[in-house]
């Protein structure tokens, strides 16, 4: 069981959570929309049990996930994979139980930023300047369950989502070894 409250984008995406936590306590925030009341219960259940930010792989999910990270030092994120669904949609709400039950399970926590990681340490790894970088960094963020971003973004997850270096090591490894499936199950649009 999940004790913390998981913050969501909409009714869909709090629908799939159920599917898969069917206990779990989900807040939505119908996007942007958050009401004076919702931010201060989101900051109350922060306070007293935790909270995980789960929104969509996507601009806005960002957007929405950064505003919350500024109010709640120190919460906690889950991510569900970009590409999870058949019609080429992306999010939460597209996810299937055992993903969501994967991404929850890989919660993680955000904290200072600890600048252990550099620019350079990307472009050594293939995840920047490299035709397949993008491709490179949306499965190593899967690999590390700290989502995709660009170049700048993926920095800034590594860092602030306390991923070591031994951790981007072994995930970088296992993506160089492409031992898991994964690009052959991208190439047929077949999620993991």
């Amino acid at each position: 069981m999940i004790k913390e409250l998981i913050v969501v984008e909409g009714k869909k995406d709090a629908a799939a959570v159920r599917r898969a936590f069917p206990e779990a306590d989900v807040l939505v925030t119908n996007g942007w929309g958050l009401t004076k009341r919702q931010i201060a219960a989101i900051r109350t259940a922060h306070a007293r049990r935790g909270v995980i930010i789960f929104t969509d792989p996507d601009h806005a999910g960002e957007q929405i996930r950064r505003r919350l990270q500024k109010m709640l030092p120190g919460c906690r994120h889950a991510f569900v994979p970009g590409i999870v669904a058949s019609d080429g949609k992306v999010g939460v709400e597209k996810a299937d139980a055992e993903t969501i039950r994967k991404a929850l399970e890989k919660v993680r926590s955000s904290g200072s930023i600890r600048n252990g990681f550099e620019m350079s340490d990307l472009l050594k790894a293939g995840l920047v300047g490299t035709p397949d970088a993008a491709k490179r960094r949306r499965r190593l963020g899967e690999l590390l369950a700290v989502g995709y971003g660009n170049s700048k973004n993926f920095l800034w997850r590594l860092n602030a989502l306390g991923v070591s270096r031994t951790e981007f090591e072994a995930a970088v490894q296992k993506l160089e070894a492409k031992s898991d499936g994964y690009y052959e199950a991208r190439k047929h649009n077949k999620p993991d």
